[in-house]
């Protein structure tokens, strides 16, 4: 008989493994969870809670209902303990919106900054490739926020900057929670949707064209004009981007 209080780590390191060792990759849909909890022997439960898990670790998506999004969808592949650890820290707790906006502002700058100065110019094709996925057709706001989030992640790690890649990835969860919770403010997300994606090229631009200056505008201009339109009142995002009901922070 399988140790109920533990099987969710049956169903966390099978899916963990297959993703290490290349069996699944960003994009994927997991098998249902009646499929998952047959094929490891597991109850149904055990599965949603590793599920549960591997959302607030930014590894996955899940949602309801259905169609060709619904259901849990492989965005990531895991990271080192730093960024687990940051994750946690927003399962337990959360992170106020302000902070998460300041710290983007802090890190995505420099990086853009770096990366635009830096000698011997870094390859930025997986961004750009992102970027093509985006504008390829409309997506869901869901989808397209998740591979925004990506992008910004991937010029992190593009800067070779360890401790700022990992800072990035361990707030990559809250950076698309408050993204989309404030979506459903805005007057016409289609409207902002092809500003973003604009932006998008601008900042991959400034950082081509080696102008430094450029590139921390651009970014900065990027990321502030965004979270002033969504004009979110101050709260902590928590797992699943649900928001705390004390305001936090200014």
């Amino acid at each position: 008989m399988t140790d109920e209080p533990r099987a969710w780590q049956v169903v966390l390191d099978s899916i963990e493994r297959d993703l290490l060792e290349g069996r699944l990759r960003p994009g994927d849909h997991l098998p249902g969870e009646r499929a998952l909890s047959a094929a490891l022997g597991v109850g149904r439960s055990s599965v949603r809670e590793a599920l549960r898990v591997l959302e607030v670790l930014g590894l996955v998506r899940t949602a309801t209902g259905s169609g060709p999004n619904s259901g849990a969808i492989i965005v990531s592949l895991p990271g080192g303990g730093m960024s687990a650890l940051m994750r946690l820290q927003v399962a337990a707790t959360g992170f106020a919106v302000a902070d998460i906006v300041k710290t983007r502002l802090v890190l995505e700058t420099a990086v853009a900054s770096e990366l635009a100065a830096a000698p011997q110019r870094a390859s930025l094709a997986t961004a750009v490739e992102l970027l093509d996925v985006m504008e390829s057709r409309p997506l869901p706001e869901a989808e397209f926020l998740s591979i925004d989030a990506q992008f910004h992640l991937t010029l992190a790690e593009a800067s070779g900057n360890q401790v700022i890649a990992a800072t990035m990835a361990g707030l990559r969860n809250s950076i698309e929670s408050y993204a989309r919770l404030g979506a459903a403010t805005l007057p016409s997300w289609s409207r902002t949707a092809a500003r973003l994606m604009l932006e998008h090229r601008d900042i991959v631009a400034a950082i081509q064209s080696g102008d430094a200056a450029s590139a921390r505008k651009t970014v900065h201009a990027h990321i502030s004009r965004y979270y002033a339109e969504i004009s979110l009142p101050t709260f902590s995002i928590l797992p699943t981007g649900v928001s705390d009901a004390a305001p936090r922070g200014t």
